[in-house]
């Protein structure tokens, strides 16, 4: 995955050099090349697509967090009697 976004960032900055050099373009034509054609549409695929990964992750935290207070539940009670 990492590979084709750095791949993809890699030409859209070549695009965008293209750009800031040729005899018409400008830097901010580059600028806006970069952020339009680079930046933007490859942060929205890099969430979407990492987001099992992030679902994965806050189910870990939960499952970690209710074993722990488990654990605490369990200590109490046995303290108690």
């Amino acid at each position: 995955m990492y590979l084709i976004a750095i791949a993809w960032i890699y030409v859209v900055l070549l695009m965008s050099i293209a750009e800031a050099t040729n005899t018409t373009g400008t830097l901010l034509g580059a600028l806006i090349t970069f952020f339009l054609y680079g930046l933007l549409p490859l942060s929205l695929v890099l969430y979407i697509m990492r987001t099992p990964a992030r679902k994965r992750a806050i189910k870990a935290k939960e499952k970690v967090a209710d074993e722990a207070s488990l654990k605490i539940t369990d200590s109490s009670e046995k303290l108690k009697d």
